[in-house]
């Protein structure tokens, strides 16, 4: 994060969405392959790597990606929940465009 948001360092950092191994064959998502996150709040694009996941759960490093899947209401907490998220994952095309 000392190099900026925008460096190519933070966004590949920030910018994968880690799955269960066994979801990702099942959907088929290859590890390293581009997925669309959807949520009611929004999408974002994002590289797919298989982590030591329970079945069904997905995680998202905090940064400007995830953002974009987060909504407003913060419950007077003054934060919005990052966690337990209703998330649509789907692989991308090649060429772009989700399945």
């Amino acid at each position: 994060m000392h190099k900026g948001k925008n460096s190519p360092e933070y966004l590949e950092a920030t910018g994968l969405v880690e799955m269960n191994a066994e979801d990702m064959a099942r959907l088929p998502v290859a590890d390293g392959a581009p997925v669309m996150l959807r949520t009611a709040e929004g999408e974002v694009e994002l590289t797919a790597r298989a982590a030591s996941l329970p079945q069904g759960l997905v995680f998202v490093p905090m940064g400007t990606a995830v953002n974009r899947l987060i909504g407003t209401e913060t419950m007077g907490t003054g934060m919005p929940s990052f966690k337990g998220q209703h998330v649509d994952v789907t692989p991308v095309l090649e060429g772009g465009g989700a399945t």
